[in-house]
C-alpha cells in the first residue's frame, strides 16, 4: 500500500478536532441505527463516508482527491474480498459434499457436552496455528463446531465466541499468518522473535478463555439431550452420505497450506474437492453442485433445525459481507489518506510520555482504527508507521510495538460488527459480533494484559544505546526519521 494517494491538490493539514468529527458521528449513527432502529451497518457507514468526505472537502480536497482515496481504500480490501468469496464457495461445497455433515456426525460421538466450548476453542486454535488463517478456520472447522453446538443445545453465541477465540489465537501465533508477518515486518522485528514475545500476552489470554469455557460448559453441558443428539446424528446420516473418508478433505487443506501453497489456490483446491464429493459421494448432479457454489446449499429434510444448519454458503451468501467491506473501506480510505487518522494518532503520541502510556496508546490506537476504518490491516499499518520511531527514541525494542499491534489490532478486529473480520464471521458462523463478542474471551482479555504489562513494566524489552543507533540507521535507509 502506498504511503499516500496521488491526489491532485496539495494535502492540507486537518486538525485533531475536525478529524474526530466523522469518527464520532459514524459511531453515533452506528449505535442509533444498529442498536436502536435495528438497521444493517451499511447505512451508518455510508453516512460516515459522506461526513468524512465533507470534512476533507472543507479542508481543500477536491472531488478527484476524495474519489482516489475511496478507491485506495477499496483496493486495500480486495484480497480480503476475494478470500470472502472463495470461503463462501468452500462452505457451500463442503456442505453439499457431506464434509461438514461428517465432521458434525463424528464430532457428536467424541465431544463431551461439558467440554465442548473448550474443545472447540482448542481445535480451532490448532487448525489456525497450522494453516495461519483465522478466516479459513472459521469457515471450515468453525462451521462444523456451530453444527455440533446446535445438536448439543449450547447457545450459539457461546460457540461462535469459542471458535473466534481459538481461531485468532492460532492465527496470531502462526508464522504462516499474514498479519503476524506484517506486524513483524512493519516494525523491523524478526518474525520468530515477534512470536516469542507474543507468548507473554497470548498464552495467558488463552488459558483465561479456556477457564471461562470450562465454567460455562458446566451449565450448558446439562442442557444436552442425548435423545436429541442421537436424533440429530440420524437426521444427518439420512440427509447425507457420511464417511470417515470425507475427513480427508479438511486434512488436505491443512497439508496444502503447510506445504506453503498460498491461501487462494489452496481454497480453490478445497472447492473443487468438495464439488467432486457432492457429485461422486452424495450422488447429486453436476448442475446442482455448481448451483451450490453460486447460491449455497439448500437442505429440505423437514427437520427445521437441520435445514437451518445446512442451508448456507455459496458465492451469493457472502455478498452482504462483501458490500459491507467495500463501504467500510471507502470510509477508511478517506480517513487514512486525508490525514485524519494521522492527526488523531499524533495527538495521542504527544501525550504518551511513559512506557506504559506509550504501549497503551499503541494498543488503543489499533482498536480505534479497527472501529473507524473497519479493516484489520489498516489497524496494523497506520500505528506501526506512527509509533515505531517513538518506541525506538524512548529505548523500547520494536518487538514491544509489534506485539501491541497484534494485541490491539489483530485480535479486536473481529469484535467490531462492521469491521471486515466481524462481517466475515457473521457470514461464516451466522452469528453477529454483537452476540458473540462477550464470549470471544481471548480477543478482549489479551489487549488488557498487554496494557497491564506496559503499566507495570513486566515483559517489556529495552534497547541498548548501540541497538538504538542500529535501528536509527535502518529507519534512515527506509527514509524515516526517528525525531518525534
Amino acid at each position: 500500500m502506498s504511503e499516500n494517494p496521488q491526489v491532485l491538490s496539495p494535502p492540507p493539514q486537518i486538525s485533531f478536532g475536525w478529524a474526530l468529527v466523522p469518527l464520532l458521528l459514524m459511531m453515533l449513527a452506528m449505535g442509533i441505527g444498529v442498536i436502536v432502529l435495528g438497521v444493517d451497518a451499511h447505512l451508518p457507514l455510508v453516512l460516515g463516508t459522506v461526513i468524512a468526505g465533507l470534512v476533507a472537502w472543507r479542508h481543500g480536497f477536491a472531488w478527484d482527491d476524495l474519489e482516489h482515496m475511496m478507491y485506495q481504500g477499496i483496493r486495500l480490501a480486495l484480497p480480503a474480498v476475494l478470500i470472502i468469496m472463495l470461503i463462501g464457495m468452500v462452505i457451500g461445497s463442503w456442505i453439499g459434499g457431506g464434509v461438514v455433515a461428517t465432521m458434525i456426525y463424528y464430532g457428536l460421538n467424541i465431544i463431551s457436552p461439558a467440554f465442548f466450548l473448550a474443545a472447540s476453542c482448542l481445535l480451532c486454535a490448532v487448525v489456525a496455528l497450522a494453516i495461519g488463517s483465522s478466516w479459513s478456520t472459521m469457515g471450515t472447522v468453525g462451521v462444523a463446531c456451530m453444527g455440533i453446538g446446535t445438536a448439543l443445545n449450547v447457545p450459539l453465541p457461546m460457540v461462535a465466541g469459542a471458535v473466534v477465540s481459538g481461531a485468532y489465537f492460532g492465527d496470531k501465533m502462526s508464522p504462516l499468518s499474514d498479519t503476524t508477518i506484517l506486524a513483524s515486518g512493519l516494525t523491523h522485528t524478526d518474525l520468530f522473535e515477534h512470536i516469542r514475545h507474543m507468548v507473554y500476552t497470548t498464552v495467558p489470554g488463552l488459558l483465561i478463555a479456556l477457564g471461562v469455557y470450562l465454567y460455562l460448559g458446566r451449565s450448558t453441558g446439562q442442557n444436552a439431550d442425548l435423545a436429541e443428539i442421537a436424533a440429530t446424528q440420524a437426521g444427518v446420516a439420512q440427509a447425507f452420505t457420511v464417511s470417515p473418508w470425507l475427513l480427508l478433505v479438511p486434512v488436505l487443506l491443512i497439508v496444502l497450506v503447510l506445504r506453503r501453497m498460498p491461501a487462494m489456490p489452496a481454497l480453490v483446491v478445497s472447492i473443487l474437492v468438495g464439488l467432486a464429493c457432492q457429485v461422486v459421494v452424495q450422488g447429486e448432479s453436476l448442475t446442482d453442485a455448481l448451483s451450490t457454489l453460486q447460491n449455497g446449499y439448500v437442505l429440505e429434510s423437514g427437520n427445521e433445525t437441520l435445514d437451518n444448519l445446512f442451508t448456507r454458503g455459496g458465492l451469493q451468501g457472502m455478498m452482504y459481507t462483501v458490500s459491507l467491506v467495500l463501504i467500510a473501506m471507502t470510509f477508511g480510505g478517506i480517513l487514512e489518506y486525508s490525514g485524519m487518522l494521522r492527526a488523531i494518532v499524533q495527538r495521542i503520541l504527544s501525550v504518551a510520555r511513559s512506557t506504559g502510556s506509550l504501549i497503551a496508546a499503541a494498543i488503543s490506537s489499533a482498536i480505534v482504527i479497527n472501529v473507524a476504518c473497519a479493516e484489520q490491516y489498516v489497524s496494523l499499518v497506520v500505528p506501526a508507521r506512527m509509533y515505531v520511531r517513538g518506541f525506538v527514541e524512548r529505548g523500547l525494542a520494536p518487538k514491544n510495538l509489534s506485539r501491541s499491534l497484534e494485541d490491539g489490532g489483530t485480535l479486536t478486529s473481529v469484535l467490531v460488527p462492521w469491521n471486515t473480520c466481524g462481517v466475515f464471521a457473521l457470514g461464516a458462523l451466522g452469528i453477529s459480533a454483537w452476540e458473540y463478542a462477550p464470549y470471544a474471551v481471548l480477543n478482549y482479555v489479551v489487549p488488557i494484559i498487554g496494557i497491564l504489562y506496559g503499566l507495570t513494566g513486566s515483559f517489556i524489552t529495552y534497547l541498548t544505546d548501540a541497538e538504538v543507533e542500529k535501528y536509527k540507521r535502518e529507519f534512515a535507509q527506509d527514509g524515516q526519521s526517528v525525531v518525534l
